[in-house]
């Protein structure tokens, strides 16, 4: 008997008795009859009732929110145990949001860096990219008022305000509600105004001297760019926020990328394609009989 308790297997068989009973007793085990309401359990259960109405639940809510869970430990484990979970997408689909989840929030832990920063905004210039800003002054001449003479009298307008020169009187064309005068400010606010296509066509003009006639879906127009600024990208003070935002969100997915790569390590995974379709013989389906 002695030489017996003495064998490795029987050391072996002892301990895996014991962790047995020891998972059936804590409710560990995947078959276990034990459901245990921890009190930090209940305490999550009433300050999600806290949030939700704005006040504390009674004794009788208390114990319906606790009823409440039991149920739903109940059927969650014979759902299981039934193999309820497996091959159900949705399920599936939970599960894996709430492992990237988790995996993801691990890498939130420290704050970016000031030279993680600075290094994101440089390698990603095209993610704040530079607008231009511009003043100008545009003198219309509408089609409705002078018909198929429109082009050449604003042409011939034309020509009297570059002799007048920048200072000349915007007054000079067609009354309009649009605005004759916009003051320094981003492209996209003449593009609101005027459309994509003539705030393409303002982008080119040289500043200084009138030009055009520039065609909207309102007419012709006469302009002069009175300034122009180029584009520049913000620098880190400016964008702090919206780099923060992208550095994190990147840290995320690489995170998660390494991770996925290193579970893969223990999995041999097989691809078995669908074999392409036969094609259907002449004669076939529908063919003489």
């Amino acid at each position: 008997m002695r030489k017996a308790l003495r064998e490795p297997l029987v050391h072996f068989l002892a301990l895996g008795l014991l962790l047995f009973f020891f998972f059936e007793w804590s409710g560990g085990g995947s078959g276990s009859s034990r459901i245990v309401v921890t009190a930090g359990r209940i305490e999550h259960l009433a300050s999600g009732f806290t949030r939700t109405w704005q006040r504390p639940p009674t004794d009788a809510e208390l114990k319906g929110l606790i009823d409440d869970y039991v149920k739903e430990e109940i059927a969650a484990r014979a759902a299981t145990a039934d193999g309820l979970d497996r091959d159900d997408a949705i399920i599936r689909r939970r599960l894996r949001q709430k492992f990237e989840f988790l995996a993801e929030d691990a890498a939130d832990q420290a704050a970016p860096t000031e030279a993680e920063l600075g290094a994101w905004l440089t390698a990603h210039p095209e993610a704040f990219p530079a607008e231009p800003q511009v003043a100008l002054r545009q003198v219309f001449v509408s089609p409705d008022r002078r018909g198929a003479r429109a082009l050449a009298e604003a042409e011939k307008l034309l020509e009297r305000l570059r002799a007048a020169g920048p200072e000349a009187d915007a007054g000079l064309g067609d009354p309009t509600t649009l605005p004759g005068e916009l003051p320094l400010g981003p492209i996209r606010e003449v593009s609101s105004i005027f459309g994509d296509g003539f705030a393409r066509a303002v982008e080119a003009l040289p500043p200084g001297q009138w030009a055009g006639p520039v065609r909207s879906s309102y007419g012709l127009h006469l302009i002069l760019v009175r300034e122009r600024v180029p584009g520049r990208s913000p620098d880190l003070a400016t964008a702090r926020r919206e780099v923060e935002r992208e550095v994190i969100a990147e840290r995320r997915r690489q995170a998660l990328d390494a991770l996925y790569q290193r579970l893969l390590t223990r999995y041999s995974v097989t691809i078995e394609r669908p074999s392409p379709p036969r094609p259907t013989p002449a004669g076939g389906a529908g063919g003489a009989r």
